[in-house]
């Protein structure tokens, strides 16, 4: 027994290295070249599946018995550790063979689906770094580890929701649902820093269960409460459960195998992971089992009643799975997790096929509608069903309840900034950053009295920039310019709050920040100088001409944000750690930072790069896809 214990302790890595070495692989095959580039995914897939069900098979024979496994740790102080940790039970189980069935199947049938597709090496790429993220999720040992395969489908939802780059609709989707995803984002983030107030340390999921006592002896469950409030939130976000309901069908703009195998099946159902990986913390929280169960019930309901009345197939099956992941939330909410596995299979499986078919079936009924059509006899309608119809019709508005109520405040904002554009606002803020850097360097004496309003000054000035690149319409390259300069801001708030922060931690955070910006300011000065556009008031469209260009640029705009590509990554995760858990005005300010700092970036890059092409010498799409 101790052996098997060793080998699959030793093995557990396994399944984030096979989807990672097969996306490294498919990076050096040119697009033309569709066979191999299948065989690797195909090949991949199939010893995903195998190893899977071989180690399930081994870890039954050992007792089943939860396996734990610390990869490396990244860095490391005395209060804080990041460390890459691995763990495998029966959840994991159940979601590693359900995922691999099905990224079998999906890829088997995109190899024809794709065929002579202009994005066919883009699309499997994308897939495979979707299972990478899939897998970091499901087999994550500890938050950290769980946040960065988080991040990791988000930025690979938006790649295949804007798959087709050329058209309106898609790039505006995939814009769409990447905002609800950054608001999950942080919610993880929020999460994980109250949680390393409340235990002095980074803590393991097989901990959580202490972390609840150790809140319970010290009287902190104004802390737990918070922490479970932003699980919970990043949940419905990530599942698309109410309000959030409206991003799912909108993410149905991309290849339809990519529906199947993100919103009809994996990517739906992480919420529900969330929610049963961190149940030991929340278990005797009745209150936070009831919110579950009404947000999970009103989805249900709400989106059953969307399902029924919708015209496009793929509007139908998004809302019908959202409505059957509500029944899941309830079910974990009263502990019923065996059924809550078997139901999370059951429904991946169908609205995988469901998906797949689609295109036939509907060929099948236009031409069966075309043939045996019989208009419906009229009828009465009572107020009510009529009401219900068209408050179903309109989905229940909750796009423009969510527009209005949580990104147009913010958009208002950075619209009143605009006078940002001219030179005198740029000096305005090289001065007021010269202003509060100096008392930090000199610390001049007749000062003293004001540094500690200095974190909360930094921090809103670092979030009016970036409210003005989120909003602008001008030069991106002013925009991007002011998303650095925020970085700044953000550093130096920081500083001003914390007792003492290492050089190392700000070489981190700096280095990660200052390259992406470099690299993504050489890439927009590269396109200003094609023809001296680069105005945020319309879509360019540059991928067609400049492919690598765009593709730096994203990678650009991703780390300057924080995604796990530079150190910047760590350096945030880290400067989180120094803000105090009474500190509730300051981490807001944060929170919101880097909230919109990916709206801003990502939005400048599907501003410049993506959408309709302005020249008409390139094939131009019309706005519906």
């Amino acid at each position: 027994m101790n052996s098997i214990t060793d080998i699959l302790n030793n093995f557990l890595a396994i399944f984030v290295f096979i989807p990672l070495l097969a996306f490294i692989a498919t990076l050096v095959w040119k697009n033309r070249q569709e066979k191999p580039i299948a065989l690797i995914v195909q090949a991949t897939k199939a010893i995903y599946i195998t190893v899977a069900i071989a180690y399930c098979v081994a870890w039954i024979i050992n007792g089943a018995v939860p396996v734990s496994y610390r990869l490396a740790t990244l860095y490391q102080t005395e209060h804080f550790v990041f460390a890459i940790q691995f763990y495998y039970d029966h959840v994991t189980a159940v979601y590693s063979i359900v995922g691999a069935t099905l990224f079998f199947l999906v890829s088997t049938f995109s190899r024809y689906y794709m065929h002579r597709d202009e994005g066919f090496k883009r699309f499997f790429n994308t897939i495979l770094f979707f299972a990478l993220g899939y897998n970091l999720i499901i087999f994550s040992g500890n938050f950290e580890t769980l946040f960065i395969g988080w991040e990791t489908i988000g930025l690979s939802s938006f790649l295949l929701i804007a798959f087709y780059r050329n058209r309106y609709l898609p790039v505006k989707n995939g814009f769409k649902v990447i905002s609800i995803y950054r608001l999950s984002d942080i919610a993880i983030i929020l999460a994980m820093w109250m949680m390393h107030h409340l235990t002095h340390q980074n803590i393991s999921f097989t901990e959580l269960g202490n972390a609840k006592l150790t809140a319970e002896s010290t009287q902190q469950g104004g802390m737990a409460l918070f922490i479970t409030i932003m699980i919970v939130l990043a949940a419905i976000a990530k599942s698309a459960q109410w309000p959030f309901t409206s991003w799912l069908p909108r993410a149905m703009e991309g290849p339809t195998s990519s529906s199947a195998i993100f919103y009809g099946s994996l990517s739906v159902h992480i919420g529900v992971f969330l929610l049963l990986r961190t149940y030991p913390f929340w278990s005797d929280m009745i209150s936070v089992k009831i919110a579950i169960i009404v947000i999970g019930a009103l989805t249900g309901i709400i989106s059953t009643l969307i399902a029924r009345v919708q015209s496009t197939v793929k509007t139908q099956i998004a809302y019908s799975s959202a409505a059957q992941i509500g029944i899941i939330f309830i079910e974990v909410a009263l502990g019923l997790h065996v059924l809550a596995l078997i139901h999370f299979a059951g429904n991946a499986f169908l609205r995988t096929y469901q998906l797949l078919v689609s295109p036939s079936v509907l060929n099948y009924l236009v031409h069966h509608q075309y043939f045996h059509y019989h208009p419906a006899a009229s009828k009465v309608v009572s107020k009510l069903r009529a009401a219900m119809y068209i408050l179903s019709i309109k989905e229940w508005n909750m796009d423009g309840f969510l527009y209005r109520y949580m990104w147009a405040p913010f958009k208002w904002i950075g619209a009143r900034l605009n006078f940002l554009e001219k030179s005198a606002g740029k000096l305005l803020i090289g001065i007021l950053a010269i202003a509060i850097a100096y008392p930090l360097i000199a610390k001049p004496a007749f000062l003293q009295s004001v540094l500690p309003a200095m974190p909360l000054v930094a921090l809103i000035f670092a979030l009016l920039l970036i409210l003005y690149s989120f909003s602008s319409r001008s030069s991106a390259i002013t925009a991007w310019q002011y998303l650095l300069a925020a970085h700044f801001f953000i550093i130096t708030g920081i500083i001003a709050n914390a007792a003492h922060v290492d050089t190392a931690q700000i070489v981190m955070y700096g280095s990660g920040v200052l390259l992406a910006a470099g690299l993504g300011y050489a890439c927009l000065l590269r396109i200003y100088k094609i023809d001296r556009d680069v105005s945020l008031n319309k879509f360019h469209g540059y991928v067609y001409e400049e492919k690598n260009t765009a593709l730096l640029f994203l990678l650009s705009a991703i780390g300057l944000l924080g995604f796990p590509i530079t150190a910047a990554f760590i350096g945030i995760d880290v400067f989180f750690t120094h803000i105090g858990s009474g500190q509730t005005a300051l981490i807001i300010l944060v929170a919101l930072c880097f909230l919109f700092i990916e709206l801003a970036a990502i939005r400048i890059y599907c501003r410049i790069f993506l959408g309709l092409h302005k020249k008409l010498y390139h094939a131009v799409a019309f706005r519906s896809s």
